[in-house]
């Protein structure tokens, strides 16, 4: 989210754009993703972040540069509730509005869409075409590449400790190698975000909860090009690797809220319990390593991306509940607006983190945070 926004500043002209990154780029959340970029949603407001976004990446090798390794296999999710079903298709329909050309299927077109499905007990899929997955660490390359080339410094191995306010404005940045002055800060810090937000006196409630990925090693016979599948009800998914192999993951129920990014293969065995349910000829895989990142989770599993109304030249893109990696792009171009002070792209406003404060909550605001956002596992 940083070099997204960095490079979308600095490309609209903006000069003196600094990145601080207490250590290497992606080497917090941003390169532990599991790359699935996709438009499906329930939420108006991601479905056109996650629709803008799309395009940018088909377009990434021009703009900015780089081979990302976009896939697009589409996307699956399987139901086996009646409830899901109704949501999500309800969601299709306000993704049909928007343009976006996903479907409902039956059990044995989601059985033919990913030959591991096992159709017993399926009610129905959602099936988009256009979605897919990318490398997070290429595209945080590539931004960044691109945004240096146009005068961005990145101060990487820095840690932010506290922040200067003067006049109700943010007027320099501490870090452990001295003092930034600035005209603007940008609070992009993902799953710290709320203990930067707290430097500034703004109170982002962005909580850290572990996910943990797996990858396989190589199927015999190789797997067949799939769509990213998720069964949403257990939250088991998968999509294909490299050289054969599948990437795995669930989010584990037992996970407590917490900084902890060691990774550990005890969830392993809830994947294998609905595999053999769900997906039988994958319940037997070898898993033979993985990584664990950070959730950045609000209490309604939407962003928050705004301008503080008490402190305006602190601007936050944050919480974005586990499709950060999938918005960027467009969140990067937002960001830039709002910085700009002009219409923004995409209207950002009920993602605004006022909708959690004491007499925030009229308007759009309010509404957002009565309407979580579904399609997230």
């Amino acid at each position: 989210m940083g070099v997204a926004v960095a490079f979308h500043l600095a490309e609209a002209g903006v000069r003196d754009v600094v990145v601080v990154e207490r250590g290497v780029l992606g080497g917090g959340s941003s390169g532990k993703p599991i790359g699935g970029v996709r438009a499906q949603f329930s939420d108006p407001v991601n479905v056109a972040l996650g629709a803008r976004s799309l395009r940018a990446y088909g377009e990434f090798g021009r703009r900015p540069g780089g081979d990302i390794g976009l896939r697009r296999v589409g996307y699956l999710f399987l139901l086996d509730r009646e409830q899901d079903v109704a949501a999500f298709t309800a969601g299709v329909e306000v993704q049909a509005r928007m343009g976006v050309r996903s479907r409902v299927v039956g059990p044995e077109e989601a059985g033919a869409l990913c030959p591991y499905v096992r159709t017993e007990g399926l009610l129905a899929g959602v099936y988009s075409a256009g979605d897919g997955h990318a490398r997070p660490g290429a595209v945080v390359a590539g931004y960044a590449r691109a945004a240096a080339a146009l005068g961005v410094s990145f101060r990487t191995g820095v840690r932010v400790t506290g922040m200067e306010l003067d006049g109700g404005r943010v007027a320099a940045v501490r870090t452990d190698h001295g003092v930034i002055p600035c005209g603007a800060v940008v609070c992009a810090a993902g799953a710290w975000s709320a203990a930067v937000g707290d430097m500034a006196g703004v109170e982002l409630p962005v909580r850290p909860l572990r996910r943990q990925i797996a990858f396989t090693a190589p199927l015999v016979p190789p797997p067949p090009r799939t769509p990213f599948t998720i069964d949403f009800s257990s939250t088991a998914y998968f999509h294909n690797g490299d050289g054969g192999a599948l990437l795995i993951g669930l989010a584990d129920p037992r996970q407590e809220e917490g900084f902890d990014t060691s990774w550990t293969d005890d969830w392993v065995e809830l994947f294998r319990a609905v595999a053999r349910r769900r997906m039988p000829a994958l319940a037997g895989v070898d898993v033979v390593g993985g990584w664990a990142g950070l959730y950045e989770v609000t209490p309604d599993r939407n962003a928050l991306i705004g301008r503080d109304p008490r402190v305006p030249n602190f601007l936050y893109a944050t919480g974005f509940s586990g499709h950060g990696f999938l918005q960027a792009p467009a969140v990067g171009e937002v960001v830039r607006d709002l910085y700009l002070e002009r219409e923004p792209v995409v209207d950002v406003s009920a993602l605004s983190a006022e909708r959690f404060r004491a007499g925030g909550g009229a308007g759009a605001g309010a509404e957002a945070a009565r309407r979580p956002e579904i399609h997230v596992v």
